[in-house]
């Protein structure tokens, strides 16, 4: 049906455009990039941080795409209230020790912090997560201050 629909075609032109960006070291983030452009997904969640890799060009790039990380979704689910910071660093212990990054929570919340606040690549970043903490009724400092507490 996506064939019928040319979608499988732009899919495929995504693809051909994001394998010269990215290389084809890692087949898989070129096809979940190519993926959400295709689609018109909001944001994708990867684990690949280096520079030149996905979460990097997605920031650095014009780009609708929003990246994250596994952090950045666990930090983000305990800004809006759907988490304790004791929950989150928890998770965060289970799938960092289930995985192969061996990620410090430290400094990914610095990086999260340096991201959405105080050096974003991008400043629609910083207004979404400002816009965030406006709906959704929490003090960014106060939260964020409680979270690096139990670190």
């Amino acid at each position: 049906m996506l064939k019928e629909l040319q979608v499988y075609k732009i899919f495929e032109h995504n693809v051909l455009e994001n394998r010269d960006l990215y290389g084809s070291g890692d087949l898989g983030e070129v096809y979940a990039i190519s993926l959400a452009q295709t689609i018109g997904a909001y944001s994708l969640v990867t684990d690949d941080i280096k520079q030149g890799g996905p979460y990097m060009s997605l920031l650095q790039f014009d780009d609708d795409i929003m990246p994250f990380t596994f952090v950045d979704v666990l930090i983000l689910r305990y800004l809006v209230g759907d988490a304790d910071e004791h929950t989150t660093v928890r998770d965060f212990n289970l799938i960092n020790n289930s995985s192969n990054l061996n990620w410090s929570f430290k400094s990914q919340l610095s990086k999260f912090i340096k991201r959405f606040l105080k050096d974003p690549y991008r400043s629609g970043d910083t207004e979404w997560i400002k816009k965030l903490a406006v709906t959704n009724g929490f003090s960014m400092k106060e939260k964020l201050t409680a979270l690096s507490k139990l670190l």
